[in-house]
């Protein structure tokens, strides 16, 4: 008899169905300028998504459907505790609420649909446009590729920028540093990259994502109606986490961007992520540590701020062919306070990444626009990601102008200067007046390369200093109406064929025979 209720319970076990939802949950005990401390979830992960959720018997599913659902992301395994940072409006949060773990790392939906749009931190769409149907989640977070993944960065990545392009030149992968004071043109230089890659053909054009970390939305909002106006939004993704956002949310946008750089680079297309700024991004990030209770360093930034941008940055990439040749170029930027490279937030992304394009405060007060300081600039890449055309006719002049500025100073204290010094410092001021570029006028590399041969081989030398500007954008367009073909062939070629040389001296010749009054009598 006892047999027989033995087998009959065993039955009954087996055939037991169960539906329990195991739901991680924990409670908060405190919380306060952003942070909320949490008891109960014993076995969460760092970086894990947390829901905060007062409504007893939601299921996880209804509490993320909920649009004004609050998020939180683990940042400290204590103990007893765990600190989150609130990725939302903490006032909401109270003590003593219910706290769910997603058992997820913070993830961002990403896809196609949203170039064009303006996001948040977290990837929603802030421009009033409606939702964005994204076909994929990526984490935020993830381990850059490898060295046996990536390949030799090789590709030209234009900026429009005649003093960039022909002197710091910037590849396709590569990762350039944007240094200097406050309102000496760092954001203007990364806008110019942007519009000028409308020069580029459709089918290699790359997608670009612009991260406003602690900009004002006004300003945000004028960078976004230029690039609106330039046709520039078509190919782009502002990711914005403006000035009056929390801390978390400002350390969050560069790693959203990246995040939606990543989707398109493992597709095989090339991806322009620009970070504006990481100073602000620093600070962000020592606000919220400190208000974790994580000790202050150095400057009282943490001891892990290095680590925080070097894994940002790492990110970005040429991949080899074997993983789709796609390619993830960072154009990070840094404000220095009075030229001061050598403070510790500077010296840390310098030596992340693969050179820096320094504008002098100084230059930019003397009109010299954009007020680039070829000593402190450099490229690590090299002419390695020059096209052949470029490379021939700008050889010279890193060379030629840094020999100027020497003589321009010491021009100050001598009156008598002879022959091979006066023509080396009536050669400077040209290409000086050459390499002056107005705001939001990118040019297209073919266009570069033609007025940069003419600077470089002297004929501009009966050319007044005063005239160089209308001299040169009268005879790009005459180029393009008379001798279209010139800058065809160049565009085609990626070089300046014998031929073409011969035509281009020719236009040249032309176009000062029948352009007298801009020639010195």
């Amino acid at each position: 008899m006892d047999n027989l209720i033995i087998e009959r319970i065993k039955k009954e076990i087996e055939n037991l169905g169960t539906n329990a939802d195991i739901v991680r949950v924990g409670t908060v005990i405190s919380v306060g300028d952003g942070v909320a401390e949490i008891e109960g979830l014993m076995d969460a992960k760092m970086s894990e998504m947390i829901v905060f959720d007062n409504e007893e018997g939601k299921s996880v599913k209804d509490a993320i459907e909920n649009k004004d659902t609050i998020y939180g992301l683990i940042l400290n395994l204590e103990e007893d505790v765990v600190r989150v940072v609130v990725l939302g409006d903490s006032d909401k949060v109270r003590e003593g609420m219910q706290v769910r773990a997603l058992g997820t790392l913070l993830s961002v939906e990403v896809g196609e649909n949203m170039i064009g749009r303006v996001v948040n931190a977290l990837g929603e769409p802030i421009d009033g446009k409606g939702k964005i149907e994204n076909t994929k989640t990526l984490p935020i977070e993830r381990e850059a590729y490898g060295v046996i993944d990536r390949s030799s960065v090789d590709t030209p990545m234009h900026t429009g920028i005649k003093a960039i392009d022909s002197m710091v030149p910037i590849g396709r992968g590569q990762r350039e540093l944007i240094i200097g004071d406050r309102f000496t043109g760092k954001t203007t230089l990364a806008i110019d990259t942007i519009i000028n890659q409308k020069n580029e053909p459709v089918e290699s054009r790359p997608i670009c994502i612009y991260v406003a970390i602690g900009q004002k939305e006004s300003k945000t909002a004028r960078i976004v109606a230029e690039l609106k106006e330039r046709g520039a939004m078509d190919y782009t993704i502002v990711v914005s986490a403006g000035a009056g956002a929390t801390a978390a949310l400002q350390f969050l946008a560069p790693f959203t961007g990246s995040a939606i750089g990543e989707y398109f680079m493992d597709q095989g297309k090339d991806a322009v992520i620009i970070h504006d700024d990481l100073s602000k991004h620093a600070v962000a990030y020592r606000q919220m540590s400190l208000l974790l209770r994580r000790p202050p360093g150095r400057e009282a930034y943490p001891g892990d701020i290095f680590y925080l941008h070097s894994r940002l940055l790492e990110r970005s990439a040429k991949l080899s062919k074997e993983k789709g040749g796609g390619s993830l170029t960072a154009l990070p930027i840094i404000e220095t306070q009075e030229g001061d490279v050598s403070a510790y937030i500077p010296t840390n992304v310098i030596s992340i990444t693969d050179g820096q394009i320094y504008l002098d405060t100084d230059l930019f007060n003397k009109g010299l626009k954009p007020a680039i300081n070829v000593g402190l600039s450099v490229s690590r890449v090299g002419s390695t990601a020059q096209t052949k055309a470029m490379k021939g006719v700008a050889g010279k002049i890193r060379l030629e102008l840094a020999q100027f500025r020497e003589l321009e100073a010491f021009m100050q204290f001598s009156q008598d200067l002879d022959e091979v010094t006066k023509a080396r410092i009536d050669s400077g001021e040209r290409l000086t007046e050459v390499l002056k570029q107005g705001k939001h006028v990118p040019l297209s590399f073919e266009r570069q390369v033609v007025i940069i041969y003419t600077a470089v081989n002297g004929y501009l030398e009966d050319v007044p200093v005063a005239n160089i500007g209308k001299f040169e954008s009268e005879f790009l367009s005459f180029i393009k109406t008379q001798h279209d073909d010139i800058y065809e062939s160049i565009k085609g070629d990626r070089a300046i064929s014998e031929a073409t040389e011969s035509k281009l001296k020719d236009a040249i010749k032309s176009f000062k025979d029948t352009h007298k009054e801009l020639i010195s009598k």
